[in-house]
């Protein structure tokens, strides 16, 4: 029994870090820049992608980002996006280093997908 309420206690803590962390991290006023014009750009793999994806999103993963933030506008404003929103606040730091200074963290496609609704 006391290792069932251990267990319990760690996973509630975990999840209430997850969302703290979440909400820290996510940026406000997503839904007006898009609405003037930021693109999504979705960092999870092309699979992830193609089994859904914000329309008008683009496809660039993580993995690859290092070497095809190339193929982005610098003067452009974007919102990165992932399955869950930890890749997308890594994406987010990487184009940051590389020059771009309008890049927000719109965590899980899913979630900003609701938001522009």
């Amino acid at each position: 029994m006391k290792t069932v309420l251990i267990f319990c206690a760690a996973a509630l803590t975990i999840y209430v870090l997850y969302r703290m962390y979440k909400y820290q991290t996510l940026d406000d006023g997503l839904d007006q820049l898009i609405k003037k014009g930021a693109v999504i750009l979705d960092v999870r793999t092309e699979k992830e992608f193609e089994m859904g994806h914000i329309e008008g999103s683009v496809n660039i993963s993580l993995g690859t980002i290092r070497e095809r933030y190339v193929e982005l506008d610098r003067e452009k404003t974007y919102i990165t996006v992932c399955s869950h929103g930890l890749r997308s606040v890594k994406a987010e730091n990487i184009l940051k280093e590389r020059g771009f200074k309008h890049v927000h963290n719109g965590g899980a496609w899913t979630d900003l997908q609701e938001l522009i609704k």
